[in-house]
């Protein structure tokens, strides 16, 4: 366990490091925030085809209210604790890097769920938008994240553990 905690934060620290780096920032973290606001977009635009995205915005054209989806809601932070805890995780590759693969899908749906939600409940009430925006997204995003992880590792093949040196010697009969 200690073992796992240890690797864990080490992994966490790297990989938060590294999202913070100009260019990954710049080629991956922004191209990817804006990746999200355009499909946030392109689902309200089913149901409201007053929507727009541009660049990490999602504005309504009819009221002029917008979300800017920022560092920390575009779901990378909540994608790198999970991808550090299957990494940490003692297990076969085959089956981290499809948990981190159907993990990270999670985590962006349950993210697209909650700018879809921060947008309307922001264009219905600012404080219910900060409140939800906050405490309840942010918690619910983490909830999320560890039940994929617990879900995965419900999902793992039994570890083979070698047979015991101390076993009693079988008796002759």
């Amino acid at each position: 366990m200690l073992r796992f905690f240890i690797v864990f934060l080490l992994i966490q620290g790297i990989l938060f490091a590294a999202e913070l780096l100009q260019p990954v920032q710049q080629h991956l973290i922004i191209p990817f925030t804006t990746l999200i606001a355009h499909i946030s977009a392109w689902l309200v635009q089913r149901f409201d085809s007053s929507v727009i995205a541009h660049g990490v915005i999602i504005q309504n054209g009819d009221n002029g209210f917008a979300v800017s989806i920022q560092a920390g809601c575009n779901g990378v932070e909540a994608s790198i604790v999970l991808i550090a805890a299957m990494l940490a995780f003692p297990a076969p590759w085959k089956h981290r890097l499809i948990g981190i693969t159907l993990g990270f899908l999670s985590v962006q749906a349950m993210n697209l769920l909650r700018i879809i939600s921060l947008f309307y409940i922001g264009q219905w009430d600012k404080t219910a938008f900060e409140w939800a925006h906050l405490y309840i997204w942010q918690a619910l995003i983490m909830l999320d994240v560890l039940i994929v992880f617990l879900v995965w590792l419900r999902f793992l093949p039994a570890r083979q553990t070698p047979p015991s040196q101390h076993a009693e010697p079988a008796h002759a009969a």
